[in-house]
């Protein structure tokens, strides 16, 4: 009779997890900032990234809130770093680390002009759609 009480509890847990709906994929608007500047120069299908060699802050992707008026940052999130070689479009990872931020000068001293930094979401909820930044 216990087995039959635990299974039916865990059969009604089941029901009940299924019945939770899934989030959906991509429901944030995120961008790359240093500082407290954003990277993109227009957030469209126009826009780019790009920075100089000689960028100082923290490099982080913040979910962000669009209004006529103004763009503004609001959470950082999880990301990884990942470096695009100029001459062989070869894709190394910056580090095995996940970021919330670093020092860009850290990520621009392993990269020569015209390498992209890539910046990798770890969770589909957020859309990045300007990830790589040229290295000016």
């Amino acid at each position: 009779m216990k087995h039959c009480v635990f299974f039916f509890l865990i059969v009604v847990g089941c029901m009940f997890m299924s019945a939770v709906p899934a989030q959906k994929p991509f429901t944030n608007c995120a961008a790359a900032f240093v500082g407290d500047k954003m990277v993109v120069n227009e957030y469209s299908p126009k826009g780019t990234c790009q920075l100089t060699t000689t960028a100082t802050g923290d490099l982080s992707v913040q979910t962000v809130d669009f209004s006529p008026e103004s763009t503004k940052a609001l959470d950082k999130i999880d990301f990884n770093v990942a470096i695009r070689d100029k001459a062989t479009g070869t894709l190394i990872m910056y580090s095995g680390e996940t970021f919330r931020q670093v020092p860009v000068q850290q990520v621009l001293a392993k990269c020569k002009k015209g390498d992209h930094i890539v910046l990798l979401t770890l969770d589909n909820r957020y859309a990045l759609p300007h990830n790589e930044i040229v290295i000016q």
